[in-house]
């Protein structure tokens, strides 16, 4: 099921000192037309297009001499097509003399690989970090990084924003009895955002204890707090192949949970992930649009919900210097997330 809204048009006006430029790149380019209709404005236009060769040719259409420009270009499949597109309109908006240059990225690839587990290994979300500054970019705005430590990769500015507050929203809605209602961390390393989840939502907090064996493989273990009879939600930045996810939702019910909802920001479905979800215990899959996908291919259970007010009011917000974590009303649960 796929939420359509109308989304309002601001009531304060753009700093007219100087205009703002919305751009998309081709990964995600209705978005960015939802995050243009909030802000009033409309996307800017460009040639984008592959030579025979496969190489990505870039022109923009309109003169952005002095201007903030905002590029909208999440980092998903094809994660490497993406990602060179990105780069490329970065270097063609510095070439043109932008006066900012703030990439848009609803979510961040490469960012699993954020630190070396083993001898031997690449730190990807350094690498694209780099990638990205050398370009010319003199911005980042991204969504429910992986960890927050991939902040602290870039010499340029970073706003990191979350999708909670459009996920709890939701789940308020569903008008679940508090007294039934359980936020449960699908790991150890998702407990601070599970946290945040559950105060948003005033229940308390489980955890799973997760083993990975290998990359995109988990076996959910025990439970750490009390779910039996609970409707529980599991909280995640993202699903994948849905492997922990699903291990986490058999090992719930088994241990007396009477539902399970399942909250994701980033719903990149690799693979059986898809399948997984739909033959698991859960009730609902609720994600959000940071990533395209094709909401009459999937089942009757997944839900996407839009982030392009929250992207849209991040991007007023830093055109006019205001406050970007005042969003939240629960900033401060979030210095360690």
């Amino acid at each position: 099921m796929e939420l359509t809204m109308e989304f309002p048009q601001r009531e304060k006006t753009i700093s007219p000192t100087h205009d703002i430029k919305l751009f998309a790149g081709r990964a995600h380019q209705k978005l960015a037309e939802e995050i243009a209709q909030y802000l009033g404005t409309s996307v800017g236009p460009m040639i984008i297009k592959n030579f025979a060769d496969g190489e990505i040719y870039v022109q923009v259409q309109q003169s952005i001499r002095g201007d903030d420009v905002f590029i909208i270009q999440p980092l998903s499949n094809p994660v490497n097509e993406n990602l060179m597109e990105l780069l490329i309109m970065i270097d063609a908006f510095k070439r043109a003399s932008a006066k900012s240059i703030t990439a848009v990225i609803p979510y961040y690839g490469y960012a699993r690989q954020d630190r070396k587990t083993s001898g031997r290994e690449a730190i990807t979300a350094k690498l694209v970090a780099d990638l990205l500054t050398t370009a010319g970019a003199s911005r980042i705005l991204a969504m429910d990084l992986h960890t927050g430590q991939i902040q602290g990769f870039f010499n340029i500015l970073v706003d990191h924003i979350y999708a909670t507050p459009v996920l709890t929203d939701y789940i308020k809605k569903l008008n679940i009895p508090a007294e039934k209602l359980v936020a449960v961390s699908p790991d150890t390393g998702g407990v601070q955002r599970t946290r945040v989840f559950a105060k948003n939502l005033e229940c308390p907090l489980a955890i799973i204890d997760k083993r990975r064996d290998k990359h995109n493989e988990a076996i959910a273990d025990h439970v750490i707090g009390d779910v039996k009879g609970k409707i529980c939600v599991l909280v995640d930045d993202m699903i994948d192949t849905a492997g922990t996810i699903c291990e986490a939702s058999k090992l719930l019910i088994r241990e007396g949970a009477e539902k399970v909802y399942v909250c994701a920001a980033h719903g990149i479905l690799s693979g059986p992930a898809i399948q997984r979800l739909e033959n698991a215990p859960v009730e609902e899959v609720i994600i959000t649009n940071s990533i395209p996908l094709d909401m009459e291919r999937v089942p009757s259970k997944f839900t996407q919900l839009s982030i392009a007010p929250i992207l849209g009011e991040a991007i007023s917000r830093i055109h006019d210097n205001e406050s970007v974590s005042s969003l939240f009303g629960f900033e401060k649960e979030y210095k360690s997330y």
